[in-house]
């Protein structure tokens, strides 16, 4: 239905409905006039208007004042209740209290991030707000579905293919290293670009970025002998502490499976292209409070790690 095929009576302006409401209210129309700050004259230019509208003369003048019609006893209490909502809508102001909040939040994330990013933000949601519940998915084929439905709040990490329709903001930038075992045979010191191309390696597939690697070796033509192959970081540790192979990987989750492990770091002597982690959000909660909160508390909690990269 057209705005043309409305009846005259819904394309009622809201200001006839409040005078309407005042007339009914005072009996006056001088009283009308002074409480909207209008001269008399407009104010019953707008009542002429109405009882056109309404097809009826709703008010009538007596010794007692403007008295209303049946039509308008009829209609005074739907006029009362859509102006109650109005103000309602414009007054509504959407809070989120995280101490108070119950709700769930579901995030995207890889599975470096379950190590390093992931303890940070449920320490802080645990002690800031102790209701909420936060619920780690998978980054796949079916992240930007999941961020537009709302089946998931926000998604950390390297994914360039979410483009239009998503907001996104950096967080910190990722650049390589290598892990040995701190008992390495052959390795002390520094790790130089021969040692690294002699030495035998554990490839994580499922890794954030690893496409970087296998591309930057490939152009480089450079030797990676992979000895191993995991599907993500489980088991990484001991087996990196139980033999001599190296594992290559982002600064971040690397430096905190040392330090769990009790691993050697060695700067990645091969050129790795950087990349940076982002958060993402769809377009149509960039407003939401809760959303919002949560973006907020992960700028706070992981961008002060960018500069130190």
């Amino acid at each position: 239905m057209t705005k043309k095929d409305l009846p005259p009576s819904a394309l009622l302006d809201v200001h006839l409905l409040q005078l309407f409401e005042l007339i009914y209210s005072s009996r006056s129309v001088t009283r009308a006039a002074e409480h909207l700050g209008l001269a008399q004259p407009t104010v019953s230019i707008w009542l002429a208007k109405l009882r056109k509208q309404l097809n009826d003369p709703l008010f009538v003048r007596t010794p007692s004042g403007m008295l209303p019609t049946p039509e308008a006893d009829a209609l005074i209490g739907t006029v009362r209740q859509a102006l109650e909502s109005l103000r309602y809508l414009a007054q509504r102001e959407v809070r989120f209290d995280p101490s108070t909040s119950e709700r769930r939040f579901r995030i995207c994330m890889t599975d470096a991030s379950h190590i390093t990013l992931l303890p940070q933000l449920l320490a802080h949601v645990r002690s800031t707000a102790p209701g909420i519940r936060l619920g780690a998915e998978r980054i796949d084929s079916l992240t930007a579905q999941r961020l537009e439905s709302g089946e998931a709040d926000l998604a950390l990490g390297l994914i360039p293919e979410l483009g239009a329709g998503f907001y996104q903001q950096s967080l910190f930038t990722q650049d390589w290293v290598c892990l040995a075992n701190a008992r390495h045979p052959r390795i002390e010191g520094t790790l130089s670009a021969d040692m690294y191309q002699r030495e035998g390696h554990i490839n994580v597939v499922s890794g954030t970025g690893h496409h970087l690697l296998d591309a930057s070796l490939e152009r480089h033509h450079l030797e990676h002998r992979v000895v191993l192959e995991l599907p993500g970081f489980l088991g990484l540790t001991a087996i990196v502490s139980t033999t001599d192979l190296l594992v290559t990987l982002p600064r971040q989750i690397g430096e905190t499976l040392a330090r769990l492990g009790g691993l050697n770091v060695f700067s990645c002597p091969i050129p790795i292209p950087t990349f940076t982690v982002k958060q993402h959000w769809h377009t149509r909660y960039h407003n939401d409070p809760g959303n919002r909160w949560l973006r907020g508390l992960c700028a706070g909690l992981f961008l002060r790690d960018r500069a130190e990269g």
